[in-house]
């Protein structure tokens, strides 16, 4: 091996683990090139504390595929037509249960000179090598984990008796993945990354969180889109949305009575912000009563009897503590309906059962028609204990080293409650003072799912806004969402619109098309 690689790898080890980050690039004295200085192969032999590199080989879209994509939801981004990247896999054991897997991928050339990490899903104990080929195609180095155990995202077995792997997938693999990959980027392109993001949604903007708030210097800026800051009670609320749509094995509400909600909610409420395209705005102020659909006579045709209209009630309701009144969990919004079944119509919600039989009860034939939502919620509350809950507004620390922060939710989000995301946002701003103004913006989507897709624009740009932010203090007051339709093979938009920097929303100008966002401009509410 060449001396002074083996004399960099050295260093950047010894600055990455007793220094932190910040400190750690400042001290090495030198700003990251554009293209490597080192083999892809050399890095087989760096030495990196609980870390045993695993691959490192020079790759193409010809040589490497990654292995299937299984994950439930819509198709994933492709990973093909890459270009020639540094590919470098390790094992880290930080713990003796631990076996936290990651991939590093970095441009052999055209490199940023940037790092961004991608987030995971649900339980998802995989990489999401799709999710890292849309950064790298970007120019950037960038890294995934499968967060310390292998399975899918709707699987939380590998909990029951690995108390580690659970701290490994609350927090502990993604830092770990952090600053491992920093250090693998260093040694390969002779300095380290100028610039450190991290993009995630769901259970991966809940893992942003979770650096901002234990780790604040390891992210310049970080995107967290559909997160659960609590994460025990989106779990409760899966559980709420099932107990609520069941009568016995069979379910209350079918998916034709999804589509008539649904269909019933845009008529009631499309036409609050003065426009006729489908979509609630904001469904905040939109109040759509179900007992509109409640069946009059014998007449059982595009109506809802009254089990059904009290199904409905519950979910918009969200749950509460039978015994206090205390809203445990926000309920779902106008407009989210064609997403109820998820939760709602299977024998059992599968990622939020899955957290109650092997987290809480360690019963892999727990039911859950027996959740208790006063004690039962407790308890789950204190086996948690922090661990996966990402739930402190104090981002003060974040902040100060010129954090930057973009929160995004979809309005039609089935999963997790949307007024959720607004309410961390708040909480951010009263607890982390007046840092948090410029600091931390929240964009809310309307007709989104959850972190993509539906009936509203969701195709958009975050990373350039952040960086924009992060590297020229450009805050960012708009971003273009684009709505591009389900068979659409080119991907042309059918329709753009603008998000607006909450509590801002966009307002139609009057003339032009209702389908191009330049006709729209933001304004206060």
């Amino acid at each position: 091996m060449n001396p002074r690689f083996l004399h960099r790898a050295t260093r950047v080890s010894t600055c990455i683990f007793l220094l932190s980050p910040s400190l750690c690039v400042a001290s090495l004295g030198f700003a990251a090139p554009l293209s490597p200085t080192t083999p892809c192969e050399s890095l087989l032999q760096l030495k990196l504390p609980d870390t045993t590199i695993t691959v490192a080989k020079s790759e193409t879209s010809e040589s490497y595929r990654p292995p299937a994509w299984n994950e439930k939801g819509p198709p994933p981004p492709s990973t093909t037509d890459l270009l020639p990247f540094c590919r470098v896999a390790a094992d880290i054991k930080p713990t003796p249960d631990s076996n936290i897997k990651i991939e590093v991928w970095m441009p052999v050339s055209g490199w940023n000179g940037k790092f961004e990490a991608v987030g995971n899903g649900g339980w998802s104990g995989r990489i999401w090598y799709p999710y890292m080929a849309l950064a790298f195609r970007k120019g950037y180095a960038t890294a995934s984990t499968d967060t310390g155990h292998q399975g899918t995202g709707e699987d939380a077995s590998f909990a029951m008796g690995h108390p580690e792997k659970v701290v490994d997938f609350g927090y502990r693999a993604v830092h770990e993945m952090t600053i491992k990959a920093r250090a693998i980027i260093a040694a390969y392109y002779g300095g380290p990354p100028k610039f450190s993001y991290w993009d995630g949604c769901s259970s991966g903007g809940r893992q942003g969180l979770t650096e901002a708030q234990r780790y604040p210097n390891d992210y310049d800026g970080i995107i967290a889109g559909a997160f659960a800051p609590k994460f025990t009670h989106v779990m409760a609320n899966g559980v709420w949305i099932a107990q609520s749509n069941h009568n016995g094995e069979a379910v209350v509400l079918s998916n034709d009575d999804f589509a008539l909600l649904h269909r019933a909610a845009l008529d009631s409420c499309d036409l609050l912000d003065g426009l006729k395209d489908g979509l609630i705005s904001n469904p905040s102020d939109c109040h759509f009563d179900p007992g509109k659909l409640l069946c009059k006579g014998t007449d059982r045709s595009a109506c809802l009897t009254h089990p059904q209209v009290e199904a409905a009630e519950k979910i918009y309701a969200g749950p509460t503590n039978p015994r206090t009144g205390e809203q445990v969990f926000p309920g779902l919004e106008p407009g989210s309906e064609l997403g109820w079944f998820i939760s709602g119509s299977f024998p059992e919600p599968p990622v939020a059962a899955s957290y109650f039989k092997y987290l809480v009860f360690h019963d892999p034939a727990w039911d859950f028609r027996k959740l208790n939502f006063d004690a039962d919620i407790a308890l789950a509350d204190k086996l948690d204990n922090g661990v996966i809950a990402a739930a402190d507004p104090d981002l003060r620390k974040f902040f100060a080293h010129g954090g930057k922060l973009i929160l995004y939710h979809g309005w039609s989000d089935p999963l997790i409650s949307p007024q959720n995301t607004i309410s961390y946002y708040k909480n951010v701003l009263h607890a982390s003072g007046n840092q948090a103004e410029t600091s931390v913006r929240l964009f809310m989507a309307p007709g989104m799912d959850h972190c993509g897709g539906g009936e509203g624009p969701f195709a958009f740009d975050m990373e350039d806004a952040l960086s924009q932010w992060v590297e020229q203090n450009k805050a960012p007051a708009l971003i273009v969402a684009a709505h591009l339709p389900a068979d659409s093979a080119s991907h042309v938009p059918d329709r753009t619109r603008p998000l607006c920097a909450y509590p801002r929303v966009a307002k139609y100008k009057g003339i032009g098309s209702i389908d191009d966002a330049s006709n729209f401009v933001c304004m206060k509410q």
